[in-house]
């Protein structure tokens, strides 16, 4: 742009002048020249120190992209390892937490069964110690019939409200 506006300028200059005169602008535009190609250089030259900042960027920016890829799926690997993990944890909870109520029932059967083969007296005085709902879990493992004897050697009040407790743990399914 700057080589055209001078060279107007010098082709205006020209047309003005004589002859004479004329010399002497080519004189001054051949000196003018070497500058103007000096400074055509220089752009050309920030020109290419500009293509090659941004292909150093673009690399860069490249480099540093393929880096947070890498990062990224390596998060994500170890996100699953743990989601994995965490699910083998709930799996094995649930488990346990099944194992655990298995143990518990087979703990209350024999439980149950101890007090079944006991005599009704002795099974009556220690059933009308225990907690009522510890009383009425193992209550609920006995036959009828050893139930019926352990309440007749029980005390009424106590042999009623373990009665009503049953009927109550009964309606709702065998939950207290």
């Amino acid at each position: 742009m700057k080589k055209s506006i001078v060279f107007l300028s010098i082709l205006a200059t020209s047309s003005l002048f004589s002859e004479n005169r004329l010399f002497d602008c080519t004189k001054i535009f051949e000196e003018r020249k070497s500058e103007l190609l000096l400074e055509l250089e220089r752009i050309n030259d920030r020109e290419q120190a500009l293509y090659d900042l941004k292909e150093a960027t673009n690399r860069l920016l490249k480099k540093k992209k393929e880096k947070l890829d890498k990062q990224e799926a390596e998060i994500n690997r170890k996100l699953k390892l743990i989601e994995e993990k965490e699910q083998n944890t709930k799996n094995m909870l649930a488990e346990n937490r099944k194992v655990l109520e298995e143990i518990k029932k087979i703990k209350l059967d024999k439980v149950s069964t101890t007090y079944s083969k006991m005599k009704p007296k002795s099974a009556a005085a220690i059933l009308a110690e225990l907690d009522p709902k510890i009383a009425v879990n193992v209550l609920l493992k006995i036959k009828p019939k050893t139930l019926s004897k352990i309440f007749a050697k029980m005390d009424p009040v106590k042999a009623s409200e373990l009665t009503r407790l049953l009927a109550e743990t009964k309606e709702n399914n065998g939950s207290i």
